[in-house]
């Protein structure tokens, strides 16, 4: 029996709220886009790589670099829904019908991105039955990222489920008896990469955003809210994306440490 067909969607709009246009921003010189479809093209897992964008500069971009962008709706509620739209796409312009069986969502700002991580998430879907969806986090060692709204937080059973993912410090520490350095820490960094059984994708975007997913502005809500079974992996560290402008001197400055630019 051939192994499941894993495709890789990297969603990447133009509109960024908080950095518009950032998929095209320079980075060591090349278009942010090009260093996360290098890495991401690293994966050994991967069947195609697809970047859903609503944005011919963006397509181009991504062309000029080799890859395969796949051109979206501009008004997705959130990355799950446009890589679904691009799958659909590509699949329906495919010339048979081998359908992809896990597709694996990646953000399309973090130009560090772990191969190794993808693999994981994909092999998760791939090698385990129970799981619609596949995740990762990290620990929190400082308190106050553990308080930052910006940082998302999740809570697992002991097999590694997904409970609950918030922007609040969760679980909230009534005694204070909690310590990050603890050996397990009491906080998890949820890192925004998704794993999806291609049956399971398709059900979460025929839904609308729930309430939950409404009020934290959290996607990952919305498949919690359906019942799906969300497999959590342990990662060392949430790695170093771009949110804002000046996010790129510190990418630089740690690809210039890695070797991945020179000068």
């Amino acid at each position: 029996m051939s192994p499941p067909r894993v495709i890789g969607v990297i969603p990447a709009r133009y509109a960024s709220v908080r950095f518009p246009g950032k998929m095209l921003a320079p980075v060591g010189g090349r278009p942010l886009i090009h260093w996360v479809l290098e890495r991401v093209n690293q994966a050994r897992c991967l069947s195609e790589v697809l970047v859903a964008t609503d944005d011919d500069r963006i397509r181009a971009a991504v062309e000029d670099a080799g890859g395969r962008a796949v051109m979206t709706r501009a008004d997705h509620p959130s990355g799950t829904d446009r890589a679904a739209e691009a799958v659909r796409a590509a699949r329906s312009a495919a010339a048979d019908s081998d359908d992809a069986e896990v597709v694996v969502n990646i953000q399309g700002d973090e130009p560090l991105i772990d191969p190794g991580l993808i693999d994981a998430v994909a092999a998760a879907l791939v090698e385990e039955a129970d799981w619609e969806m596949a995740t990762a986090a990290c620990p929190i060692r400082d308190p106050a990222e553990a308080a930052s709204p910006s940082v998302v937080k999740v809570v697992t059973a002991r097999d590694g489920r997904a409970l609950y993912f918030s922007r609040s410090p969760i679980p909230y520490d009534r005694d204070g008896s909690a310590r990050a350095e603890d050996p397990l820490p009491p906080w998890w960094r949820h890192i925004g990469i998704y794993g999806y059984r291609a049956k399971a994708l398709a059900r979460l975007v025929a839904e609308p955003p729930c309430r939950l997913e409404q009020m934290e502005k959290l996607e990952q809500l919305r498949a919690l809210d359906l019942g799906f079974r969300i497999k959590v992996l342990w990662a060392s560290d949430a790695g170093l994306g771009v949110d804002l402008p000046e996010d790129v001197p510190r990418v630089e400055a740690r690809m210039k440490a890695e070797g991945l630019i020179h000068g």
